[in-house]
């Protein structure tokens, strides 16, 4: 069974015969810990880093434009980008749109030769997705990060974006469009390349509750999703959400948009509460925990919050894959006994 195949049969709660299970490691990482220790460890998880070829000498990462320290970087839609330490994604400093006046004259990036936060070569695009194909694997291919809500945050600011919800400021759902039409036109670009999954990720939740309110989500936000996501649907394509935070409060707001995967923070949200809420109903794919148990726990507590999530959340049926992201901070021994645990579950309903 090929990857692809193995997808799917998760996504549609048709016996796969793995829990599908992605290990990401950031950039940062490579300068924040030994590289020997990593290297090592992805050889040894073969499942986790089929494709892995050790380079050689040290490995020097490629960062993206909004991961540079001391070099800001303005993207496509005129948003000013600042880190405080390379590899890890940055903050917008200076909001274009700050002031409603500079909206008048105010022009949307080009979607045919850029993604909103970097440069896109189309036909690259297409080599890349037909050669993914050639190999067995699922076409995983959407907007970037922080396509709609996000984006609205880094243009004018997430105070003034607040007010202009609650004073119901009409140029915001001009500002709106723009983002739409533009977003739109990568939705429709990668249909047409083949995707298999088309992927909308942004992060709505904090630490306790979401970013903005039910109402406001409703009114702003999700037709928005839901018309970017149509053409997908109208196609049968499998519909991807990423969102992180605690989203309890806009959940049942997210799931009317009629999302295939829904992609979500284990401890935030509560192991148990999303087993009730969407296990065997909803294919999740849950992120797992990066702050606490992760970050501070054992080993044994590590390999003890991935058996609990897979028991609990997952199903002979499907319905469930499993992402890590790795960041500076977490111990070593926590680092391999994660990796580990990852590949010893995926086969927990075999």
């Amino acid at each position: 069974m090929t990857e692809r195949e193995n997808m799917l049969r998760v996504i549609r709660f048709e016996r796969p015969d793995y829990i599908p299970m992605k290990f990401c490691i950031n950039n940062a990482c490579w300068q924040n810990y030994p590289q020997e220790f990593l290297f090592e460890q992805m050889e040894a998880h073969k499942f986790l880093f089929p494709d892995f070829k050790r380079p050689e000498g040290k490995y020097v990462p490629e960062f993206h434009s909004v991961g540079r320290k001391d070099e800001p970087f303005v993207d496509d839609w005129g948003c000013t980008w600042e880190t405080a330490e390379n590899g890890i994604t940055g903050t917008v400093t200076k909001h274009p749109l700050a002031e409603w006046a500079a909206f008048e004259n105010y022009k949307a990036p080009d979607p045919g030769v850029c993604m909103g936060i970097g440069p896109v070569d189309w036909d690259e695009e297409k080599k890349k997705i037909e050669l993914e194909k050639a190999q067995g694997k699922a076409i995983n291919r959407g907007l970037r990060h922080g396509h709609t809500f996000l984006q609205l945050c880094d243009m004018r600011g997430y105070e003034n974006l607040m007010f202009d919800m609650v004073d119901e400021e009409p140029r915001l759902d001009k500002l709106i469009e723009m983002i739409e039409e533009f977003n739109m036109y990568i939705v429709n670009k990668y249909i047409e390349l083949g995707a298999d999954i088309i992927t909308y990720a942004e992060d709505l939740g904090m630490q306790h509750g979401p970013m903005l309110s039910p109402a406001h989500f409703r009114r702003y936000i999700q037709p928005s999703y839901m018309r970017l996501m149509k053409p997908a649907q109208d196609k049968g394509l499998i519909v991807h959400m990423h969102s992180d935070g605690d989203l309890r409060v806009l959940l049942d707001d997210m799931l009317e948009c009629k999302i295939n995967i829904i992609n979500l923070q284990d401890l935030v949200n509560g192991i148990d509460w999303i087993a009730e809420k969407l296990a065997g109903r909803y294919c999740i794919e849950l992120d797992i925990d990066r702050q606490f148990v992760t970050a501070g726990g054992t080993p044994k507590q590590v390999d003890d919050l991935i058996r609990e999530e897979v028991s609990k959340i997952g199903r002979k049926e499907g319905g469930l894959m499993m992402i890590y992201g790795l960041y500076p901070g977490i111990p070593l021994e926590n680092i391999k006994a994660l990796m580990d645990a990852m590949e010893k579950y995926a086969f927990y309903y075999s």
